[in-house]
């Protein structure tokens, strides 16, 4: 049989990660690369994807699904070959051939080697143990979440970027973790000490232990890691032990192959290696002696090297000077440049305040800025790295210039960002490595109007976000008028926003989910896991007693009435109201324990009793059993009143004012079995001091001698934040009025998943305050729609399934996970 031959030049990638597949995208930019015959390699069996946002997937804010850069149709669409799970083996250069795992030979007229880099793992004893992996990969992360699913305990070796990353993402999944440093500081080569300091002291706040000066000597443990013992002889016991102390260029395959090879892949600036007909970009090369482990000079081989393979020669890869601008756990770091001063010539200038977490500090040498540390408050990074890079003379600024840009520029250019003597080259996106210039020719090109078509066509802000506010600066910048305002979609379904969709419901009495997608034109004739539990909370709210709750569109914690566990099994919580209970409702707790053998039986903070550790199968027995005690579910899983916690107040204790345990008693009667955007807690104080934590709930009652005084808007957690003062009253009535109104007015105009302080931080306290206070009939009005419509929800879930078969888990449509 005889073959044809493709005509086209064929290039051979190895490597399906984010330098070799950015080098292709820039390729098919060019009329030669969209010419030439492209068979990708890759070692992982997925497609293309941002590595960055691993720790994303592990903390749970983003899915695995989300953080795909090129989907499999991409590179059907463009005539890409892929053959993932298929890492190449070996490569023939003198017949230009490549042969792979499954023994797949295939030939090449030109080959780019894109191999990244692995884990470092030191030669620590016990590091074949089960439980033990490195933090690089979807089946790194994939380890991790099953370990955090039935384990407790996790140490973190490392404190570098990856390493925090990495405790955080399983302090998130609910595991206690300890990072461990071989250095006194953390992230020592991006911050200085005092920023190194400042990060672990926060980080420590929210609850990581950090061993520094932490020499690991051995993984111990029989088959399973049990704990990590240091060198100094203290032991950290440990379920799950994650090597994150850095990376090294994978250069195996290149030496095999008899490149040119030092600490990576040796390539010149054309990015060909040794082998005239062979390139390499990303963390596997060495260029003039230096190795890259930042996204920004990668995207630069990457466009270099596709211009060179496009036959454009003229374009040569120069190192640049760098910077690291980090998002650790909602602290923000940046740095560029030197850390300290080199010698006593240069010049150190720091700016701090511990109380609000800032720190700031500029290396100056022979007039010039040569470094920058910044902590807290990163907004001026990019003017620091500008002047850096423009190797600009700051000597008339020196007395200002560590305060920033708005002082700086006092009687010179304004201190907002001025797009338009921005050079083209200033890079926007770091995490994809896009330049003012390619957003704006995009932007006028294509005729680009809203943020999320400048995303799709040049992916600046389309991974963490950073750079949100600089992409619209450049839109409104470059399409003028045109530009549409940015607003929070519902979901990547439609392009309307909550508001939008809450006034539509009920300006045109839409009362179903299907009526909403209509009228929008869902892109997703079913919708998706964001906008099916929205849409369904949005018509309870609106249609109270006319619209029928779909149980298909919720969260699986509400599906089956209970917490679902990270070992599978559930947590039950019976209400008890005001914190009060009873010894019959003591006895039937206890009984259900014992009968069940529920192995964990806690006190929570809101003053209850949480049965943990409940077989699904036994849900159905444990909830009928509370119910003929009296005991009613606490909606401990549910976008609902959680508690309402509560002092002794009066009643016992001698500071009392008035009686906050009576009072709270009356307001959970009130208020549970409400649906609401988010969960909610309430308490009540006795008297000023305040031992029931009014001040951290969303919204709370201090008694006072002259009454009662609410307050809202609050919330502990990781981010605490205090209350604002909403009224003083005399009365209970009136504070049962109150509470119903602010509830209310909370479901009726918060986002869904919105807890109230960020809504109070939107909306402002002026304006909640004007529609309870001052407006005193829009007030009673609130209070009258949240009674009529707590008629139709204050029923008891667990009695009507305790009667019924296992909780249903709704196969038609896709799981919802908790969120």
């Amino acid at each position: 049989m005889n073959m044809i031959r493709d005509p086209r030049e064929h290039l051979v990638v190895i490597g399906n990660g984010m330098a070799g597949m950015r080098t292709v995208e820039e390729l098919l930019k060019f009329e030669t690369g969209r010419n030439t015959r492209i068979t990708v390699f890759g070692a992982e069996p997925h497609v293309n994807y941002n590595r960055i946002m691993l720790s994303s997937v592990l903390a749970g804010d983003k899915t695995l699904d989300e953080i795909v850069i090129n989907p499999r149709a991409w590179y059907e669409e463009n005539g890409i070959t892929l053959l993932a799970g298929d890492p190449v083996v070996s490569i023939d250069r003198d017949g230009r051939i490549v042969t792979s795992a499954s023994g797949t030979r295939v030939p090449y007229d030109r080959l780019l080697l894109a191999t990244g880099s692995r884990p470092l793992a030191p030669p620590i004893p016990g590091l074949d143990l089960k439980g033990v992996c490195a933090f690089r990969d979807i089946a790194d992360v994939e380890k991790m979440l099953d370990a955090a699913r039935t384990q407790k305990r996790a140490v973190v070796i490392g404190g570098g970027l990856l390493g925090l990353e990495a405790a955080w993402g399983l302090k998130q999944r609910g595991m206690n973790v300890a990072l461990v440093h071989l250095m006194p500081t953390l992230m020592e080569r991006q911050l200085d000490a005092a920023a190194g300091q400042l990060l672990q002291r926060d980080l420590d706040r929210r609850g990581i232990a950090f061993f520094t000066n932490g020499q690991t000597e051995e993984i111990v443990g029989q088959d399973h890691a049990e704990g990590v013992q240091l060198a100094d002889g203290r032991f950290i016991p440990a379920d799950l032990v994650v090597l994150a102390i850095g990376i090294r260029p994978n250069v195996d395959l290149a030496k095999a192959a008899k490149l040119d090879v030092g600490r990576g892949i040796t390539v010149y600036d054309d990015m060909r290696t040794s082998d005239p007909s062979i390139f390499a970009v990303g963390e596997c090369v060495e260029h003039r002696g230096q190795v890259f482990g930042l996204v920004a000079p990668i995207w630069d081989q990457a466009k270099v090297c596709a211009a060179q393979l496009a036959c454009d020669e003229t374009k040569l890869f120069q190192q640049r000077a760098l910077s690291t601008k980090l998002k650790i756990t909602g602290v923000d770091v940046f740095s560029a440049g030197a850390l300290m001063a080199a010698d006593q010539a240069d010049d150190e200038i720091t700016l701090r305040d511990d109380s609000r977490g800032f720190y700031k500090k500029i290396v100056l040498r022979d007039g010039k800025l040569v470094g920058a540390v910044l902590y807290g408050d990163v907004g001026d990074g990019g003017w620091y790295l500008q002047l850096m890079q423009d190797k600009a003379d700051v000597s008339a600024l020196r007395e200002r210039l560590v305060f920033g840009r708005a002082f700086a520029d006092i009687g010179g250019q304004p201190a907002c960002d001025d797009f338009d003597s921005m050079p083209d080259d200033t890079q926007i996106c770091d995490c994809n490595g896009v330049c003012k210039g390619a957003i704006v020719a995009a932007i006028r090109e294509k005729n680009l109007t809203s943020l999320n078509e400048v995303r799709a066509h040049t992916k600046a802000s389309a991974s963490c976000g950073q750079c949100t506010a600089k992409v619209e600066g450049l839109l409104a910048f470059a399409a003028g008028e045109a530009a549409k305002p940015t607003k929070k979609t519902l979901c990547d379904c439609t392009e309307a926003s909550h508001d939008e969709i809450c006034e539509t419901i009920r300006g045109r009495g839409l009362k179903s989910m299907e009526t909403i997608r209509a009228a929008f034109g869902w892109k997703k004739p079913e919708g998706c896991h964001k906008c099916r539990p929205a849409l369904n909370y949005y018509l309870l709210c609106a249609w109270p007693g006319e619209y029928e709750d779909d149980a298909r569109s919720r969260f699986v914690n509400e599906r089956v009435h209970a917490n679902i566990q990270k070992d599978g099994t559930y947590s039950v919580v019976p209400r008890m109201w005001g914190g009060l209970t009873t010894p019959s409702e003591l006895h039937a707790i206890a009984d259900v324990a014992e009968k069940y053998d529920i192995p964990t039986v806690k006190v929570t903070g809101g003053q209850r009793i949480d049965l943990l550790g409940v077989k699904k199968q036994d849900l159905p027995g444990v909830w009928g059993d509370l119910n003929k005690a009296g005991l009613v579910s606490g909606h401990a899983y549910g976008k609902a009143l959680r508690t309402v916690k509560t002092c002794v107040g009066s009643e016992w204790c001698r500071f009392g004012t008035q009686d906050s345990t009576g009072l709270g008693v009356k307001l959970e009667k009130m208020c549970w079995g409400s649906w609401t955007p988010h969960k909610v807690k309430l308490a009540v104080s006795g008297c000023p001091r305040n031992c029931a934590e009014a001040t951290i709930k969303d919204l709370g009652v201090v008694c006072v001698d002259a009454g009662y005084d609410i307050v809202v808007g609050g919330n502990g957690g990781v981010e605490v934040r205090v209350t604002d003062h909403l009224v003083r009253v005399a009365s209970e009535d009136e504070v049962l009025e109150y509470t119903g109104a602010f509830l209310q007015l909370y479901r009726e105009e918060a986002h869904y998943l919105e807890r109230t302080a960020p809504w109070i931080a939107r909306k402002g306290i002026a304006y909640v305050k004007q529609r309870l206070i001052e407006d005193e009939v829009g007030r009673r009005e609130l209070y009258a729609r949240f009674i009529y419509s707590q008629k139709f929800v204050q029923h008891d879930p667990w009695a009507e399934r305790a009667a019924g078969a296992e909780p249903q888990e709704f196969s038609s449509l896709p799981a919802l996970a908790e969120a």
